[in-house]
């Protein structure tokens, strides 16, 4: 799994056009935050067995880059959570989880 960081509204519309071509995660973090820490360590350590190469990984520090991720819930029309990890295909979101409900296999069924 190789992050992406996202620091940069203008990536926002690199994603949507990246959506088109393979799906697109975007991984929303506070550092500051334990059940944040936990659930990303989660994510990292499944990837490998969950047979997702094919998805592009995005990351947003939440506590540095807010503003990015106000516009995320805006443009993607889903509700600001932390941690949170959302699915964006064909430019529109099609999964978001956040804090323990995050699910490498709802990832899968999604591109099935």
């Amino acid at each position: 799994m190789q992050w992406i960081p996202l620091t940069q509204p203008e990536q926002l519309t690199d994603i949507v056009r990246e959506s088109a071509e393979q799906p697109v995660v975007i991984f929303k973090h506070s550092t500051s935050c334990s059940i944040s820490a936990m659930a990303k360590t989660r994510l990292e350590r499944q990837w490998p067995d969950a047979d997702l190469g094919q998805v592009k990984t995005y990351y947003l520090d939440l506590l540095r880059y807010r503003p990015i991720s106000n516009e995320i819930a805006q443009q993607f029309d889903v509700r600001h959570e932390s941690p949170q990890l959302l699915l964006i295909r064909d430019g529109n979101c099609h999964y978001s989880a956040s804090h323990m409900n995050i699910q490498l296999g709802e990832i899968r069924r999604q591109l099935l």
